[in-house]
């Protein structure tokens, strides 16, 4: 099945229904967006040549459309490649190469930011800008009926960093997409053509992918004038939009808690916020609970597992006559419906109830496998289970709690960041000898990036230089916002650096400074 059928369905009985609005004004009904994906794939296919199969980036700040973008892609079985808006040019040009795409849209500033990248990317034939007159032209060609696409073609390429400082593309396919939606109404939540799901996180992220099940029930897609997060602007729209959802990282939760306006805000409008991308503290949904009530659905999953691994549901969260009521909320719950979920030794041999050990899964919501990498899929599928590199303990009830990232990865503010990338930049300086990254616990953010460098004998190293060097090379998300200069890093026998202890270090100054506080 084509993911693209949903629009279509939805469009062919509910097409008067408003689709999709910026702030608290519609710009599209179901029909209109049916007719622009239609318009848009024959874009794609007679005025730029693409064919199924090709590969079509997304370079985009949250906007409609992003929406239509993708589903036009799906009418001419093409592959989207959303990626995150915050990314260095270096590394939209890493992942469209990588992916061979022949195509970008993007919008806003990074036009600028990406101006003159089809010089740079051989297969990057053409650049396109949503707000400027190409677009238009695009809408303006001969519409294409839904393609014909196999239930394996691929549909997203979703580009996850990975250990060795490169993103993976984990390539989720039109069977991925229709299994993770099928999943939303079976264990997230229910959805009608009152509801609202308002675009605050990222729609090349876990929003975007979100958006489907509410395009397959004909819900309104609504995106944030600001484009973004915004806790009065959130209030705001709870209380003009009846049904409302959202996806939001944890810290999101916890800024809109500790917004002043929420303890006079009317959120009886508010229907669900599924939450997940980073650690929820007890403390914190226990607050989030008291004053929004029963509104919470937790979820557990990867790029490679599109929002599908496990998950606390709205009744696990309320429901406080169980005696492991808060064990229970400091998990990640049970696995989801259609997912097998096991804990496993470094042999891939199921661990004792309660035992420590890597999170695996297998089921129909696990990608095809990263985009030409055939080493990394040999590790991550072994034995056709999806290895998740968590680690994490299962219960006698199947409440899976996650104890650790086995592959160091920082969480902030609900956005991955791998320590490998930001060391190996860190590293080109001539004047760093050694450095290691690791997370720094941050209240509203999660974690931050704080990085030990090790300098050469003599040098006198700057952080400002050191800044400079991050920012030509990624994200400014992922530069580091503190630094420790330091003589040597703790290393075992094997000359293998001791995060661990690093981080014990780290505890141990924090401890000493709340003492003395």
């Amino acid at each position: 099945m084509n993911v693209g059928a949903l629009l279509e369905r939805t469009a062919s009985f509910q097409g008067a229904r408003p689709a999709l609005a910026i702030g608290q004004n519609t710009v599209a009904t179901y029909a209109e967006m049916r007719d622009q994906a239609r318009h848009l794939a024959g874009g794609l296919v007679d005025e730029l040549g693409l064919v199924p199969g090709d590969r079509c980036g997304i370079a985009m700040t949250n906007t409609p459309e992003i929406m239509v973008v993708m589903f036009a892609c799906w009418y001419a079985n093409i592959a989207a490649v959303p990626m995150n808006a915050k990314l260095h040019r270096r590394e939209f040009a890493y992942i469209l190469e990588n992916c061979g795409a022949r195509a970008c849209f993007l919008n806003g500033k990074l036009g600028d930011t990406l101006m003159g990248l089809e010089r740079e990317v051989a297969s990057l034939a053409h650049l396109i800008n949503v707000d400027e007159p190409t677009y238009t032209h695009l809408l303006e060609a001969s519409p294409r009926e839904l393609a014909d696409a196999a239930p394996e073609d691929p549909a997203w390429l979703f580009y996850t960093s990975g250990t060795t400082g490169r993103p993976k593309g984990a390539t989720l396919s039109h069977r991925n997409l229709v299994s993770m939606t099928m999943n939303y109404f079976c264990d997230v939540d229910t959805v009608n053509e009152k509801d609202a799901w308002i675009h605050s996180a990222p729609m090349t992220h876990g929003s975007g992918l979100y958006g489907v099940p509410f395009v397959a029930r004909g819900a309104l897609q609504v995106v944030p004038e600001s484009g973004g997060f915004e806790p009065g602007e959130t209030l705001d729209l709870i209380s003009h939009y009846e049904g409302a959802s959202f996806f939001f990282a944890p810290t999101m939760i916890v800024r809109l808690l500790e917004d002043p306006r929420i303890a006079t805000a009317n959120t009886s409008n508010l229907k669900t916020i599924v939450y997940g991308g980073g650690p929820m503290y007890v403390e914190d949904t226990l607050r989030a609970l008291d004053r929004l009530g029963p509104k919470l659905v937790q979820i557990y999953g990867q790029g490679e597992a599109p929002m599908t691994i496990t998950g606390l549901t709205r009744e696990m969260h309320i429901d406080t006559g169980h005696p492991r009521y808060l064990e229970r909320l400091g998990s990640v719950g049970p696995a989801r419906t259609d997912v097998e979920v096991r804990i496993v030794d470094e042999n891939d041999k199921p661990v004792p109830v309660g035992g420590i050990g890597e999170i695996v899964l297998r089921g129909d919501v696990v990608m095809q496998g990263y985009w030409e990498n055939p080493e990394a899929n040999a590790r991550t599928l072994a034995g056709g289970w999806l290895h998740t590199g968590d680690l994490g303990a299962l219960d006698e009830e199947g409440f899976v709690t996650l104890k650790d990232r086995s592959k160091d990865m920082i969480i902030s503010g609900g956005t991955n960041i791998y320590p490998r990338e930001v060391e190996e930049v860190l590293l080109q300086h001539p004047q760093v000898l050694e450095v290691s990254v690791i997370g720094k616990p941050h209240p509203e953010w999660g974690e931050d990036v704080l990085a030990y460098v090790v300098p050469t004998a003599g040098a006198e190293l700057s952080e400002a230089e050191l800044d400079a060097l991050c920012l030509e090379h990624i994200a400014r998300f992922k530069r580091p916002k503190h630094y420790r200069f330091i003589e040597s890093l703790p290393k075992n026998n094997y000359g293998k650096v001791l995060k661990t202890e690093l981080r014990a270090q780290l505890e141990a100054e924090t401890n000493e400074e709340v003492h003395r506080g």
